[in-house]
């Protein structure tokens, strides 16, 4: 069984460090070969993509744009009246994708417009959705690029937003794909576990069509080795036994300082013997 290979989300980890390219250095620096960024755009793609180059990183995924975040959006993959601008957003993130060489784009779904009733607008989202994917689709398969689907949990972290299980995800995918669906579900155990659990099934069945995994402790989105729920030493394993072979994204909030954080995964390296950076 091969090991895990993983990503370090730079829009999270180093927060001590004040831009990207410098966030890029330091996941270089220590032992990340991968990396992966919520929202590029404040940076030009040629300065991110010269950092990541420098620091020996592959990119592996970026967020479509988060449209107009005073307004509250949070995505716009299924609102309603915003169509256009999810198209805008997703060439502005397919742009800067083939510049970084980047192969995947989480496609955000956004959130439950404000005032609105959940039950009410889930309809009318989904035929949003469903249309601004069958788009999206077409557009990436053109440019040889991959779109994920993300299920966030509306528990704790944004009650509004549409997307929340990955039941919900596959469904989507299954009616923009004939089966099998390809591997296009984005894996966050952190929303996973607080919006079913039930973690081993739930991976055992949705792995084949998860194309990226998320992972942060539960329930304070700390490091894998902070206290909490989740056992990442079992999770971890059965990725491998399950045959895993794409990125995990360390999509979580440093206690302190970021690399004095990353031991446990210096302790997986050094289990599964791989050398590492500095």
């Amino acid at each position: 069984m091969a090991p895990l290979r993983f990503s370090a989300n730079v829009s999270w980890l180093f927060p001590e460090l004040p831009g990207l390219p410098a966030r890029l250095r330091a996941a270089g620096s220590s032992g990340f070969e991968a990396a992966e960024v919520a929202w590029p755009y404040t940076e030009p793609p040629e300065a991110l993509a010269r950092a990541a180059q420098e620091a020996g990183l592959q990119l592996v995924l970026i967020n479509t744009p988060p449209g107009d975040r005073e307004k509250g959006e949070m995505g716009l993959g299924a609102v309603p009246g915003r169509q256009a601008a999810f198209r805008e957003g997703l060439e502005q993130a397919v742009l800067y994708a083939k510049a970084l060489g980047c192969p995947r784009i989480h496609l955000m779904a956004g959130r439950v417009p404000r005032g609105a009733d959940r039950a009410a607008v889930r309809g009318e989202m989904e035929t949003v959705f469903l249309e601004n994917l069958r788009h999206a689709a077409g557009v990436l398969a053109r440019e040889k690029l991959v779109g994920l689907l993300e299920p966030i949990n509306t528990r704790i972290t944004d009650p509004q937003y549409f997307l929340d299980s990955p039941q919900q995800d596959s469904c989507a995918l299954l009616e923009c794909h004939p089966p099998p669906p390809p591997r296009l579900n984005q894996g966050d155990i952190f929303h996973w576990q607080i919006m079913d659990g039930n973690l081993t099934g739930n991976i055992r069945e949705f792995l084949p069509i998860v194309g990226h995994v998320q992972v942060a402790q539960v329930p304070g989105r700390g490091d894998p080795g902070s206290p909490g729920e989740l056992n990442f030493s079992y999770l971890f394993q059965l990725l491998e036994d399950e045959g895993y072979n794409g990125f995990v994204g360390c999509e979580y909030q440093p206690q302190g300082d970021t690399v004095e954080g990353l031991s446990w995964l210096r302790s997986y390296w050094d289990r599964r013997g791989r050398s590492q950076a500095g």
